[in-house]
């Protein structure tokens, strides 16, 4: 990698470089495409790095500026890297007649542009390997399941946030080991929805799966038992935002744990302990409402740090 600074838009800069931990915006060539991303350094290294993958529309930049990522990765001193799809969006293990918005160019390997960064960041010494972690939001939550699909290996644990499987994704699937893997899903998603099968956007495509054989999935993948192990009601911090949350654990081998965080009458947004978007309004309508309860970024960097 040829670590130079390249421009990533003012307000996403302004955002990274408020955490002060070094930073870097470079290019990695994949097959012959010039691949794009922002990382933020731990101080310590070698050190733990999560990969954080944005969703259809989005870039990395984006998930700087509306998530706590960088500000969680600074306080509990880890790796924290945003990579930018093509075309903004990423080629998960669906076909892009099955996908809503964006899809890649043809032939694009997000799967190989996912390894090869963590393998350079292990290489200079930056992340420590058994302790690489993947999650993303909407396509991004897709893409995160395909890493686990083609390459469980390379992950200590992953977590989706906002996507469940299709009969295409599942079948394509095929870990080679159990990670720890936590879902992160809105009930009154319009795109995504909880219960499956088409959402209630006009933009939405049908096919997917429920949360609940979603969930399933992965616990089988794991070697969990089927039924749920408990299920707990969260504070309701902030009766405003229309939702709540239920944690809902299994029983599941040791460092196989599975779990899914059930954002009640939540939407097609990731919870966070601020706004994820400039016209809240708007994008209530649009994506339903933004869970205030919990933040996603603390939440999953907490179950991550318990592994391996």
């Amino acid at each position: 990698m040829n670590r130079g600074l390249r421009l990533i838009g003012l307000a996403a800069m302004a955002a990274i470089i408020s955490c002060t931990n070094p930073v870097l915006a470079d290019t990695i060539d994949i097959g012959g495409a010039t691949r794009t991303y922002t990382a933020q350094l731990p101080e310590t290294k070698p050190a733990a790095l999560v990969i954080v993958l944005h969703g259809s529309t989005q870039t990395g930049a984006d998930m700087v500026e509306r998530t706590s990522w960088p500000q969680v990765a600074k306080r509990e001193g880890f790796g924290v890297v945003f990579p930018d799809g093509l075309n903004r969006a990423w080629a998960d293990l669906r076909s892009s007649n099955r996908r809503a918005g964006r899809a890649p160019p043809d032939g694009t390997d997000d799967a190989a542009f996912i390894v090869r960064l963590a393998e350079e960041f292990v290489a200079d010494g930056v992340a420590d390997p058994k302790r690489i972690y993947v999650t993303g939001l909407s396509n991004g939550g897709a893409m995160t399941m395909a890493m686990l699909c083609v390459r469980a290996d390379l992950f200590a644990a992953a977590a989706s946030v906002i996507m469940n499987l299709t009969d295409e994704s599942a079948a394509a699937c095929h870990p080679s080991r159990p990670v720890p893997f936590l879902m992160m899903n809105g009930t009154a998603d319009p795109l995504i929805p909880y219960q499956g099968g088409r959402g209630t956007s006009r933009f939405a495509v049908d096919g997917f799966w429920s949360t609940e054989r979603t969930l399933g999935f992965w616990r089988r993948v794991n070697g969990c038992e089927t039924n749920d192990a408990g299920a707990a009601a969260l504070e309701d911090r902030d009766t405003a935002d229309q939702s709540t949350v239920t944690r809902i654990s299994s029983s599941c081998p040791r460092a196989s744990d599975v779990v899914l965080y059930r954002v009640n009458d939540g939407g097609h947004r990731m919870p966070g302990s601020f706004p994820d978007a400039w016209f809240a309004r708007m994008v209530n309508l649009l994506l339903g409402p933004q869970n205030h309860d919990i933040d996603g970024a603390e939440t999953i960097w907490g179950f991550f740090k318990r592994f391996p």
